[in-house]
């Protein structure tokens, strides 16, 4: 089946997803045919337009995971004009790490100068700026999604400071397997009306959450059998102890704040009728990324529902038409904010694009779990 998938996928689907397939899964590439999907990729109207938002000092946009408009002053003409939907841009068309877009980003990234001056344009960024740092154990900070959008950009493994980060991951999932539930670590918001009276955990606590296994899924330097094996237990620990219900905040100094995607519930394995939060794909793809093969029961669960969800024609179909799906709809997806999955193909107007990404998703994920479970 996963040769018809293929096979449908050369012949229906965009350069992305050929370049990226035969680079990744079929590994079998020119450096011609390199060359010539590169140069289609580099036409795609959403690669030109993070071209058009490069500034001169390399960095992308304004700010990152930020605001939009600022007191009735639009900073962002489109998603792409944010630091962070930029960079997943820039991933997920396999744009190579030595482009002159990618590495100079990344050197604004790490130049301190340039990058108090990017974040300098509104109150709030300054504020934001000079805190980077604190709320870095559990991913919630800017601090982390700055070293998080440097690895997706393939330079997680070349500085000491990203390396550093990947030992705080993995101290986060520690934390998890260390708890019976998550009341250890919560502790009870008072003087506030009852809706905002979430339980929350301190900002120098370690916990796991997107970034933070993001980081961990795109980089090498922690790798070991014993760090696999952690990793994978700690993603089994989750499902067993986590309830679906479960809220949190981070307290970082006097504030609250709803942290972005703490791993605080259990994580659901691929369901072709059902899609249960706005980038559970993507979640799972960067789970099988970590190298635990099928030693984690989502994503073993997964390849059953993939395999039964993809037709004579080896293309993975989803039930899309019904009500609790309409909101989370890949049908949806424009731009890669941090808010959705991964969409690869230019257009889903052609009656192909929609199916060539959830095959290709499928046929990256199936590749991932068994070549890492032959290692």
């Amino acid at each position: 089946m996963e040769n018809k998938s293929v096979e449908f996928l050369l012949n229906n689907a965009g350069p992305v997803i050929q370049y990226r397939l035969r680079k990744e899964i079929t590994c079998n590439i020119s450096e011609q045919e390199e060359k010539r999907y590169l140069d289609e990729i580099y036409k795609l109207s959403r690669f030109q337009l993070v071209r058009k938002y490069v500034k001169p000092d390399g960095y992308i946009g304004s700010g990152m995971h930020s605001w939009d408009n600022w007191r009735g002053t639009v900073l962002h003409e489109t998603p792409l004009q944010d630091g962070e939907a930029a960079a997943r841009l820039l991933c997920y068309y396999g744009i190579p790490k030595d482009h002159p877009i990618v590495a100079d980003f990344v050197k604004a990234m790490r130049d301190e100068k340039i990058m108090k001056q990017e974040f300098s344009y509104i109150p709030p960024e300054i504020h934001r700026y000079e805190n980077r740092f604190t709320g870095i154990r559990n991913g919630n900070c800017l601090g982390a999604l700055l070293y998080t959008m440097q690895a997706i950009l393939g330079y997680g493994d070349d500085y000491d400071d990203l390396i550093e980060f990947q030992q705080i991951a993995l101290k986060g999932f520690e934390q998890v397997l260390q708890m019976s539930s998550l009341e250890e670590i919560l502790k009870k918001r008072k003087g506030a009306e009852k809706k905002y009276r979430l339980p929350y955990i301190e900002s120098d606590v370690f916990f796991p959450n997107g970034y933070t296994l993001e980081t961990l899924a795109y980089t090498k330097a922690w790798r070991t059998k014993e760090n696999v094996r952690m990793l994978a237990d700690a993603f089994n620990h989750i499902n067993k102890i986590m309830k679906p219900d479960n809220q949190i905040h981070v307290k970082v100094k006097n504030r609250y704040y709803a942290p972005c995607f703490a791993l605080v519930t259990p994580i659901r394995a691929f369901d072709p009728n059902y899609i249960h939060t706005i980038n559970y794909r993507r979640i799972l793809t960067e789970i099988a990324m970590l190298g635990v093969g099928d030693q984690v029961g989502v994503i073993r669960k997964s390849l059953e529902s993939i395999s039964e969800a993809t037709n004579d024609e080896g293309i993975l179909k989803m039930n899309l038409t019904q009500p609790h799906n309409r909101h989370y709809s890949p049908k949806n997806i424009e731009y890669p904010t941090p808010y959705v999955d991964v969409r690869l193909e230019e257009t889903y107007k052609n009656g192909h694009g929609l199916d060539c990404d959830l095959t290709f998703w499928a046929v990256q994920f199936k590749n991932l779990v068994e070549r890492n479970a032959e290692n």
